[in-house]
């Protein structure tokens, strides 16, 4: 599996550059240090902070992660939990509250995915 691409970096915290250096300082989504950045890739030294407010766009992607997520929540209530879906709506917002780390943490990596390029594999093997 090519491990620098932009896919694998979103989804295991990883230099959208290189796909070696870790995005987040902590692996997990789940812990008091959650939201603490590495302000360059550890692996390569890409600039991960490109500029004050940068990450203001994330705020449209974990929006989009939410939604999509809500969806696909409520067509498994419709198609498997009809005749309980009320428990839906009881569910929702604690689902929601919890996956709030995850999705902040995805939604960082997708952003700046999208304005850095992978590494072509000769270079990242140079680095």
């Amino acid at each position: 599996m090519m491990k620098n691409n932009r896919v694998y970096s979103v989804l295991f915290n990883k230099c959208p550059r290189c796909g070696q250096g870790d995005f987040f300082v902590t692996k997990s989504a789940y812990s008091f240090k959650f939201d603490q950045m590495n302000k360059s890739c550890p692996h390569c030294g890409e600039n991960l902070v490109p500029e004050p407010g940068f990450y203001q766009g994330a705020l449209y992607m974990s929006y989009a992660f939410y939604v999509v997520f809500m969806l696909i929540y409520f067509f498994v209530f419709i198609h498997f939990f009809e005749p309980y879906l009320d428990y839906f709506l009881y569910s929702i917002i604690p689902v929601l509250i919890f996956l709030t780390p995850l999705f902040y943490r995805m939604a960082r990596r997708a952003w700046l995915a999208i304005f850095i390029s992978p590494a072509s594999e000769e270079v990242a093997g140079k680095r």
